[in-house]
């Protein structure tokens, strides 16, 4: 019976020592900034619980049902057919949303290429050798001999799992694979608020157009009256021309409109994922946008799950932590299992002969002992690189928090200035047609007219303005939200179930 060498009994109980080790890692409990309470108001005087309304055109008091998430895509609170297609194509065909898709596919792979380390590593191979041996090299004369050789084997490696490094490199992987994920659920809610806030922007300056264009009928039906006027004597030339400056003061306002909305609806083409001159792009108005009246904002405790960015620095702190353990593992040993079998032969026939077998089993370990300092280095970079993550959540927290405060007042102070320029285009509106009447009987000079002919003019464009704001911070808000991807997820994106509370799963801390 064939005893194991004393050399061969030294690999196998080293081996199985160091397999006993392999439970132990050294990635350090993540360690989450605290974050505030869900009693904790967003702004500095407390929450607002709704706004004022106003007159007219998204005069609609809004509510503020606070620990309530958004039910549905969050752009179809505004009830635009327009908008639902422009978004629906925006997501279809945006060159933003397939990169962010195509470098999750890249970390995905990633991540299984990693996770191939816990499994062995299968090879064959199979040689067939001709060669001729110099005699001489045997103490022979003259000539030499051929020979041929066919060999095969079977081999196999595996690498333990000693202190749990390679369980740290998968993890790095997989924390890297769910930020790729919510920089994609990144990308969408970037995209849909930005076709969503460019429609209204191109739907608002409509509404300016619209209203200038009527200020533009409104100056020539008085130029023509000042002409009359003129020619019947009752008032000099001098009139009739500062009637005409208005007008043209007026028109010129229309083609610095008419471009913008030119760039507006070229930058939604873009955001599309299409060419400008092949784009299709409706033309919104802003009647045709319904203002949200209740609005669900979230408790600080679901805004950082809905959050993509929040989640993103999560994922980015998990890799770097991971990262911090892979650093510490470098200073203790490694080991490699290696077997292989096959057969080696002079004759194809006799391949399969027992004589001709062979075999070898290989346990190897390896044990850092002096690199000058670089392993100790490597700890600290990744221990500083953790602390860039730690930080750049902090950032980011405070910044998502930043943006809910102030939509939230945005909104508040958005009714009170719409239903002020209301009031304001009221009064401008009555005082125009007072003075209209008045200059036609001759109770008032044309200044007193063309006055207020400009505050018309400017409330008017104040009122529309002020109306647009108020769609616009709406839609920042909900934007601040998260959106709400959670119901309407892609199939490659996160769902907020599987979105877990990193405070609770790994504790807080300043």
């Amino acid at each position: 019976m064939l005893r194991p060498s004393p050399s061969y009994r030294a690999v196998v109980f080293s081996t199985l020592l160091v397999l006993g080790l392999s439970a132990c890692s050294f990635e350090p409990k993540l360690r989450v900034p605290s974050s505030p309470g869900d009693h904790t108001p967003y702004t500095t005087s407390g929450n607002p619980q709704k706004t004022v309304g106003a007159q007219g055109l998204a005069g609609s008091a809004q509510k503020f049902a606070y620990g309530k998430d958004l039910d549905e895509e969050w752009w179809k609170l505004f009830h635009s057919p327009q908008i639902n297609r422009l978004v629906q194509t925006g997501l279809k065909n945006s060159p933003s949303v397939a990169q962010a898709q195509a470098q999750l596919r890249q970390a995905q792979a990633v991540e299984r290429v990693n996770a191939s380390i816990f499994y062995p590593q299968v090879s064959g191979s199979l040689q067939s050798t001709r060669a001729k041996a110099s005699a001489a090299a045997f103490g022979g004369g003259k000539g030499g001999f051929h020979y041929s050789l066919v060999t095969g084997s079977l081999n196999v490696s595996y690498y333990p799992d000693i202190f749990g490094v390679n369980r740290l490199v998968y993890n790095n992987s997989k924390a890297l694979v769910d930020y790729q994920r919510w920089e994609l659920e990144a990308a969408r809610l970037t995209l849909t608020g930005n076709i969503v806030t460019t429609a209204i922007d191109a739907a608002a300056t409509r509404a300016q157009i619209a209203a200038t264009q009527e200020i533009v009928q409104r100056e020539e039906k008085l130029l023509r009256l000042t002409q009359l006027q003129y020619q019947a004597g009752a008032i000099n030339y001098n009139t009739v021309v500062t009637q005409a400056s208005q007008l043209a003061s007026e028109q010129a306002k229309l083609p610095p409109l008419q471009q913008q909305l030119t760039v507006y609806d070229h930058e939604l083409a873009t955001l599309l994922g299409e060419f400008p001159g092949a784009a299709s792009i409706p033309e919104l108005q802003l009647k045709q946008i319904v203002l949200p009246e209740k609005i669900p904002v979230s408790l600080p405790s679901t805004l950082l799950k809905q959050r993509p960015d929040i989640q993103a620095a999560l994922a980015q702190m998990k890799a770097a932590n991971a990262t911090i353990g892979e650093a510490k593992a470098q200073f203790f040993p490694t080991v490699q299992l290696s077997a292989a079998i096959g057969s080696t032969a002079a004759h194809p026939g006799l391949f399969f002969n027992p004589v001709s077998s062979i075999w070898s089993l290989v346990g190897s370990l390896s044990q850092p002992i002096f690199e000058g300092g670089k392993l100790r280095a490597q700890e600290s970079e990744a221990k500083a690189a953790y602390e860039v993550t730690y930080q750049e959540y902090r950032s980011t927290v405070l910044g998502a928090f930043g943006q809910v405060a102030n939509a939230l007042r945005a909104l508040q102070r958005d009714a009170e200035a719409l239903r002020a320029q209301q009031a304001a285009l009221d009064a401008a509106r009555k005082s125009l047609q007072l003075s209209e009447v008045s200059y036609r009987s001759g109770a008032i000079d044309y200044l007193t007219l063309l006055n207020s002919e400009v505050q018309y003019s400017a409330a008017k464009i104040a009122v529309v303005q002020a109306e647009s704001q108020r769609y616009q911070d709406t839609a920042a808000l909900l934007v601040a939200l998260g959106g709400g991807w959670w119901n309407h997820p892609g199939k490659d994106g996160p769902k907020l179930a599987d979105v877990h509370d990193a405070h609770a799963a790994s504790g807080s801390s300043q």
